[in-house]
């Protein structure tokens, strides 16, 4: 169903089922680099060398605009055996020539929290599949403070989006797995030439 991807992967790690709201000074910080990295601020369109935004980002799974799957929130999982909530697969294609590597930020921009980010992917890769990511990528703290994809939590009646936006870099991003998130985020607003994001809704 999907093209070949290079080999091994490794299952992505997951956060428990319940989520760590971002209070106080460190919601401000975070909210503030999340802004330049996933669409506003620096990254808006007519700033910032009019970044292109042409970047296709898809998946199998998850339809633009239409709510979230409940097997990537978190109460996912359970109904066939996995242990708790899973990453959905998310594909892209039309990235520039040149690129020097990939990343992917999952969040919700109107509570400013970040569920999810990937980085240092391999240029070559077209997608990330379920619940898997590439051993030789590395993954930031998210706004939870684990290193891994910790799903949304949808309350009925409150909308939110959830934005998986794929950043297309001119290089890899100098930091460890487990990299401090506001850190993370600002290398990759540094370092972003092009970005595309598929945006889902809460209901």
């Amino acid at each position: 169903m999907f093209p070949a991807l290079p080999s091994p992967w490794t299952t992505s790690a997951r956060t428990a089922p319940g989520r760590t709201a971002l209070r106080g000074a460190g919601a401000v910080g975070v909210g503030a680099v999340l802004a330049l990295a996933t669409g506003c601020g620096v990254f808006s369109p007519g700033q910032n060398g009019d970044m292109p935004t042409n970047i296709n980002v898809t998946s199998p799974l998850m339809q633009e605009g239409e709510p979230l799957p409940d097997d990537y929130t978190c109460d996912g999982g359970e109904s066939d055996g996995d242990e708790g909530p899973v990453s959905p697969p998310v594909r892209w294609s039309g990235l520039p020539d040149g690129v020097g590597s990939i990343a992917m930020v999952v969040d919700d921009p109107q509570a400013a929290e970040v569920f999810w980010v990937v980085f240092d992917l391999d240029p070559q890769l077209v997608e990330l599949r379920r619940s898997t990511v590439p051993a030789d990528a590395k993954q930031a703290v998210n706004s939870s403070g684990d290193a891994g994809y910790g799903a949304p939590c949808p309350t009925d009646g409150d909308v939110h989006e959830y934005r998986f936006t794929v950043y297309a870099l001119d290089g890899t991003l100098d930091l460890p797995d487990g990299a401090e998130l506001s850190r993370t985020l600002e290398a990759i607003a540094d370092q972003a030439v092009a970005r595309g994001s598929l945006v889902t809704t809460s209901e």
